[in-house]
């Protein structure tokens, strides 16, 4: 077939009409995950985090953090993931008057920065319990999430990764455990993620998820998604 220059007029504007055609918006989700570290579930987390090459944020207890767990947190951060703040104790903090939440969360950041070199950005409330003035006291951004009950012990495998997938949405960052002897959700997010991806998700942790969102954290909001900020 001869190529004229009709042909190469109309071969050039075809590829200029695909580049400018407008792009849809990357759909990005955040993995986290509360109540380690550990030496088991913890584990088998950041494997099957690793087989499927997403990162993750995850939200420490201090209570947990010794030389031995320390192992799996250095780990995390070589995937890619960030740690967050998920208290000292992980007691009802409501119940708590200011200088007991600040030690709480001192602690904690303290721990966590020692063994990583990084500070915490975020926190995550034990059971999601706050008061107002804990936005005052606490100069972190507050992150709630979406989650599957997968700290019910009756909630199966395969009802956490359906819930997995049925929660997901552009910015949704997801509430989920990695508790010593809850491999339920490990086996399920091990099948939820390639559906994801599949879907179109992209997964990256909850600080590049603001970047990303060109979203700026409000200091009295607690953040289940980011919005877009980009729109």
């Amino acid at each position: 077939m001869k190529i004229t220059a009709k042909h190469l007029m109309m071969i050039c504007l075809s590829a200029l009409a695909a580049a400018c055609a407008p792009k849809e918006p990357v759909k990005y989700l955040a993995l986290s995950f509360d109540d380690g570290p550990n030496l088991t579930t913890e584990s088998m987390m950041l494997d099957v985090l690793a087989k499927h090459n997403v990162p993750a944020t995850f939200f420490f207890i201090g209570n947990n953090i010794n030389e031995e767990t320390a192992e799996n947190m250095k780990r995390a951060l070589e995937l890619g993931c960030e740690i967050g703040n998920h208290s000292l104790t992980h007691s009802m903090m409501s119940q708590m008057d200011e200088e007991q939440v600040k030690t709480e969360i001192l602690a904690t950041s303290k721990m966590i920065e020692q063994i990583t070199g990084q500070r915490p950005k975020f926190f995550r409330p034990p059971y999601i319990n706050v008061k107002p003035e804990m936005y005052d006291w606490i100069d972190l951004t507050f992150i709630c999430g979406k989650g599957c009950e997968d700290w019910v012990a009756t909630v199966d495998k395969d009802a956490r990764r359906e819930g997995i997938i049925a929660n997901a949405e552009p910015g949704a960052i997801y509430l989920l455990h990695d508790f010593e002897g809850n491999e339920a959700t490990v086996e399920a997010l091990d099948e939820a993620i390639p559906v994801l991806k599949k879907q179109g998700y992209v997964f990256v942790t909850i600080s590049q998820l603001f970047e990303n969102l060109k979203c700026t954290p409000d200091g009295h909001t607690m953040y289940t998604v980011v919005p877009d900020g980009r729109k």
